[in-house]
């Protein structure tokens, strides 16, 4: 019951108790008074009546018309005239109901009214006895009148007070309903902080959800800090921070994955060809200045593309990846400056060969590697600053510039067009967390995976129609098979607010779509876009949908920023899941990664599966669920 509630019934009760006291008093007061007030008129008109019969002649006819006169100038109940012997000689009654007031009250409120009695003289000797009662109907219904009056008083006071009550409660529990959002919020893994109201008592409780709040932002943080020291021995190179070979190789073969939502990109490596110069003529240390001095022009590179990553596949070359880019004129640019402006010294001992090739997801490592091996070497044969770019090797003839895929686009973004996979999402125990649905688009009557054609979507401003053509196919699928999808949405659909709320309405009206939809952002886009994606998930999260972070492990230091989006699961990069069986520095990361998703109630699911080894392996380490080609419903 709620407290508002208690409330009116409580003052109800007090109410009741009042009204019973003060009828107590004041009905019981006034029967008394009127019970006085009746026998001393009883007492007087019997004293006047007896007078003027003692005066008068005593013969039946003269004394009837005189009782009768008086009975009838009056409210008497009854008046007899006895002689000495107690006979009655005359008798005027009254027996009429009481119309007004009901049998119950007068049961409970009886009047008591004495006789008036008088003597009738004849003469010097006494001629009878003169008894006069007045009669109590009127008393009693004014008594009646004045209960209901009271009654209804104390009505309208238990409502004005009730209200009243009613409006300062709701000023005074303000700050508990703060506090109450600030339950439901961490309770919902939104570890928020509110202001400390005035009243001293709510107060109280504010300051100890606050500082609930802050210790376990500080828990998440610095766990946060933990895995993130983890991620860098386990991941990077010691002298430069960039990824490690093995880290980076990881990385590639998880953007080669046929239906990596981040779509092809481009491969390139920068070598610092004079590096046996350089510390022969310097000294390592200065060697290795320089060479940090470029692994942070290239992490700088990198945070200015969301997705990117760069590492050290040996002593002089460096890598970088980047995912759904189609410009590499302009990353080989961005490489080339980034290497003449890292130091003086690397600048003064010639130019730095760069080779690149775009990669496709569904093509093996080696093949890519292969033609970056060719750009490369050309690179560095020529002798001059020139950047060689490898042609990519696939039989799908797409177009040759933006306006060509603008045309494509246009005539394949219908829903017709639009097919979605279904790979299963399974606990370690075998049980249907739910299922992947990557797009495939119909271009030029070829199914396509979203890697052929998100990145130019994304480059033509076209990505809000694709999710919203996505989002359709999902709902008709649920609809169709009550399954629920796990959908991938771009950043750019995250950040565009009409877009989320359309979403988020349709998902108030269909709550059954709701529950079956799993949302899931890149990393990436999360943190690039931290409010608008705080709003994404504060508007969609009280549909009942659930909301994911997908490719997770770059920025996992980061991950106390999201405290309060009320976020319900990971999806750990398949760069970390890859041979996780055999590698003992990225199983103390993800355990550690696993500790702060559950410490904040989240599920840590592994991406790209690809061995019986690796799932084997990664229940121990923490994992709540798996999706890959190495995980079938059996």
């Amino acid at each position: 019951m709620s407290l508002i509630k208690q409330l009116w019934l409580g003052i109800a009760a007090v109410t009741l108790l009042v009204f019973g006291g003060a009828f107590l008093v004041t009905t019981l007061a006034a029967r008394q008074y009127l019970s006085e007030q009746l026998y001393v008129k009883n007492v007087d008109n019997a004293n006047v009546l007896a007078l003027s019969m003692s005066q008068m002649a005593k013969d039946p006819v003269t004394l009837d018309l005189q009782i009768s006169a008086q009975f009838d100038g009056g409210h008497y109940r009854s008046i007899r005239l006895l002689d000495p012997s107690g006979n009655v000689l005359l008798t005027r009654t009254d027996e009429q109901p009481i119309d007004e007031v009901p049998t119950w009250f007068a049961a409970i409120t009886p009047l008591t009214v004495k006789t008036g009695i008088a003597q009738v003289q004849d003469g010097w000797k006494q001629f009878g006895t003169l008894e006069v009662e007045s009669q109590t109907r009127y008393a009693r219904a004014e008594l009646w009148r004045g209960t209901i009056r009271l009654a209804e008083w104390c009505a309208v006071a238990a409502v004005l007070t009730s209200l009243v009550a009613t409006v300062l409660l709701r000023v005074l529990l303000r700050p508990l309903d703060r506090v109450v959002k600030q339950a439901e919020a961490i309770g919902a893994r939104q570890f928020i902080t509110t202001a400390e109201p005035a009243t001293p008592e709510f107060r109280r409780v504010v300051r100890a959800m606050n500082a609930l709040s802050d210790r376990v932002k500080q828990l998440i943080l610095e766990e946060s800090r933990r895995v993130e020291e983890l991620r860098q021995k386990a991941q990077a190179d010691p002298l430069t921070g960039l990824a490690s070979r093995e880290s980076f190789m990881s990385a590639l073969s998880a953007r080669l994955e046929p239906d990596q939502t981040t779509g092809a990109g481009y491969l390139a490596v920068l070598r610092v060809s004079t590096l046996a110069e350089l510390n022969h003529r310097f000294g390592r240390t200065v060697a290795d200045q320089c060479l940090v001095q470029l692994s942070e022009r290239l992490g700088a590179f990198v945070a200015a593309h969301p997705g990117a990553q760069a590492g050290r596949l040996n002593g002089s070359d460096f890598a970088v990846l980047v995912p759904g880019e189609t410009d590499v004129s302009a990353i080989l640019s961005a490489l080339g400056e980034a290497a003449r402006q890292a130091t003086i010294t690397l600048a003064q001992l010639g130019s730095f060969p760069i080779g690149a090739t775009a990669y496709l997801p569904g093509e093996s490592p080696s093949q890519a590697l292969a033609r970056m091996d060719s750009a490369l070497a050309a690179s560095e044969a020529s002798g001059q600053p020139e950047h060689r770019e490898a042609p990519k090797s696939d039989d799908f003839q797409e177009p040759v510039d933006a306006d060509g895929w603008r045309k494509l686009l246009d005539a394949s973004l219908t829903p017709a067009k639009v097919l979605l996979g279904r790979y299963p999402v399974l606990t370690p125990g075998g049980t249907v967390l739910h299922f992947e649905a990557p797009v495939r688009l119909n271009l030029a009557g070829q199914w396509q995976p979203a890697s052929r054609f998100v990145a130019w979507a994304g480059r033509l401003g076209k990505l809000q129609t694709l999710d919203a053509l996505v989002l359709d196919a999902a709902f008709k699928q649920v609809a169709a098979s009550g399954v629920a999808l796990g959908v991938n949405l771009s950043p750019e659909s995250m950040r565009d607010p009409a877009f989320t709320k359309l979403l988020a309405d349709r998902l108030r009206t269909e709550p059954a779509l709701a529950q079956s939809l799993w949302l899931e952002i890149p990393e990436h886009g999360a943190y690039h876009h931290l409010d608008a994606f705080r709003n994404f998930c504060h508007l969609l999260k009280p549909t009942g949908c659930r909301i994911g972070l997908e490719h997770v492990g770059p920025s996992i230091g980061r991950i106390g920023e999201l405290h309060d989006v009320g976020l319900d699961y990971l999806k750990i990069d398949a760069s970390i899941i890859r041979g996780i069986d055999t590698h003992p520095g990225n199983q103390a990361f993800l355990r550690g990664l696993c500790m702060v998703a559950h410490a904040i109630g989240l599920k840590a699911i592994a991406e790209g599966v690809m061995t019986a080894k690796e799932r084997d392996a990664l229940p121990e380490l923490g994992i709540d669920a798996l999706t890959g080609p190495a995980v079938v419903i059996e």
